[in-house]
């Protein structure tokens, strides 16, 4: 982050990552109810991209525990 509060992702891990929070988030909003007004949905790419199984929610929460084991963990 930077002095304006602005993140910056220039490296493909960061890039990689934030794409990674951002589909967490749509999938998030899709269980309440939105969803994009065209193209494949956040738990149709999720889905094919990492092979998860299960409904929306499932899916959802099988995404947090990869993102905390993945990305938010420490590096050894």
């Amino acid at each position: 982050m930077n002095d304006t509060g602005t993140i910056i992702a220039n490296t493909p891990h960061q890039i990689r990552a934030y794409r990674i929070f951002a589909l967490k988030a749509a999938l998030g909003l899709e269980i309440k109810g939105l969803k994009h007004s065209r193209g494949i949905s956040a738990y149709a790419i999720i889905k094919r991209e990492f092979g998860f199984k299960g409904s929306k929610a499932k899916v959802l929460l099988q995404l947090q525990q990869w993102v905390d084991i993945n990305l938010l963990s420490p590096s050894v």
